[in-house]
């Protein structure tokens, strides 16, 4: 799950001509880490809801990779 997280990452940072990262981890920040916009997260939204099966914002707004961790491991269980 995580790799794959990573994968639609970067191809979103990829599209914006921006490094794509080797590795995630909960703690990273989209706007301060990952250094994307609004646009950007609300593709990354789109891409992860389509990949994923999930409504990211059902419980509210997400900031960073954990929260989306937590709610695509709470889909799994």
């Amino acid at each position: 799950m995580e790799n794959k997280l990573l994968e639609v990452i970067n191809e979103i940072l990829e599209d914006e001509g921006l490094q794509p990262i080797d590795s995630i981890n909960k703690d990273m920040d989209f706007r301060n880490d990952l250094e994307m916009d609004s646009f950007m997260l609300a593709d990354l939204t789109v891409r992860i809801e389509d990949q994923f099966g999930v409504d990211i914002f059902e419980s509210g707004i997400v900031t960073n990779i954990g929260e989306i961790i937590d709610i695509l491991e709470g889909k799994n269980e």
